[in-house]
């Protein structure tokens, strides 16, 4: 194998695939990115068994062949030969069992990782493929991504159930502590469908891709038990999360006694500033009276802050407990705008929705308060 390339554009490229290499597994060339020179060009790949990405290159290709290289000393010798500038080769000498990556006077040589221990990257495609435009994806993953839970003894709540049917898509993700319900309209109806959950590592991955390329287009395909997506060329592929998601309508209270509709604005910025003193698990308080809110937080040996809000609220006086990272991601997740704060008592859920009907639901449990 040997091709020459940009030596900016292989640091961008190797910037994006890199991100994917394994850094726990034993298989040695997991950890490695694998370059793949054809007369058709040349395409980077990593993967670490659950996610797998393939991007493309722009090279000419002197010699074909196949090369596996650390993924992380390949990124850092990249990163240093871009202040060179101008161009980089990489020839593959097959006797030393290295590469060698030249741009002007700078030579390295690395020791290739075992190429028949990387595995195969699935081809694009699948039983059902839909073709989505990303900013309605993108915006869709950036609503609800933050409440997929990261405990990995919970496999089935790592993930976010996919749907997209007709001219809707609709993305659901919990932690069991809070849950983001984001229906998205379509302007264009789908030719076919499919639900899936897919681990949020994925979709994550999937945003940075999407705004790298600028494509305003995702391809999904759906097999049994994985999903490929494309966006402007870079192919990423993900197993999908096997079992029963939670059913999710059965979570949402069926009414509420009280609903507000507040500005989201005004409501984040006092629940970021008095967050500050909700520290060492500390809970942020919201205490309801007659046309007022007063969130406040206190922490022994910190100190306290308590700030008051005027909100629509007629009734008998209560307060309610939030986690309040859990309750500054719904706000942050919503925006600015108008919000409907939906209340039943102290030890029911809350739940946060967009008052202008875009389809955006956060429940989240509350924190029992000791008086």
């Amino acid at each position: 194998m040997k091709l020459s390339t940009s030596s900016g554009d292989l640091l961008t490229q190797l910037q994006s695939v890199a991100r994917v290499a394994s850094t726990r597994s034993a298989v040695q060339a997991l950890s490695g990115v694998q370059v793949v020179a054809t007369t058709g060009g040349v395409e980077l790949r990593a993967t670490d068994m659950e996610v797998g990405l393939r991007v493309p290159l722009s090279a000419d290709v002197v010699r074909e062949g196949t090369v596996v290289l650390p993924a992380r000393l390949f990124l850092d010798v990249a990163r240093n030969l871009k202040d060179v500038g101008g161009s980089v080769s990489l020839e593959l000498r097959p006797e030393q069992g290295d590469v060698e990556l030249a741009a002007g006077d700078a030579r390295f040589d690395l020791r290739t990782l075992r190429a028949e221990d990387f595995p195969t990257l699935p081809e694009p495609g699948g039983d059902t493929v839909v073709t989505v435009p990303s900013a309605a994806f993108v915006e869709t993953i950036e609503k609800v991504s933050r409440s997929a839970s990261r405990d990995e003894t919970r496999p089935i709540l790592t993930g976010i159930l996919v749907s997209a049917q007709g001219a809707e898509l609709r993305m659901v993700a919990t932690d069991s502590y809070r849950l983001s319900v984001k229906e998205t309209a379509l302007e264009t109806p789908l030719e076919g469908g499919f639900e899936a959950n897919v681990p949020a590592r994925a979709l994550d991955e999937l945003r940075s891709v999407t705004a790298a390329t600028g494509a305003e287009e995702i391809r999904v395909g759906v097999r049994a038990n994985q999903v490929v997506f494309e966006a402007g060329g870079v192919v990423l592929s993900s197993r999908l999360i096997d079992g029963q998601f939670p059913n999710y309508r059965q979570l949402l209270p069926e009414a509420f006694e009280h609903e507000l509709r507040i500005s989201g604005e005004e409501l984040g910025g006092v629940v970021r500033r008095i967050s500050l003193m909700a520290q060492k698990n500390a809970p942020l308080r919201l205490s309801f009276s007659d046309g007022e809110l007063v969130v406040s937080a206190q922490t022994p040996d910190v100190g306290e802050a308590r700030e008051p809000l005027p909100v629509p609220f007629q009734g008998e006086a209560f307060e309610i407990g939030f986690n309040p990272e859990f309750l500054r991601d719904g706000l942050d997740s919503l925006g600015g705008d108008d919000l409907l704060l939906k209340l039943i008592s102290p030890l029911r859920p809350g739940l946060i929705e967009s008052a202008d009907g875009s389809g955006f639901l956060y429940l989240i449990m509350p924190i029992r308060l000791n008086v």
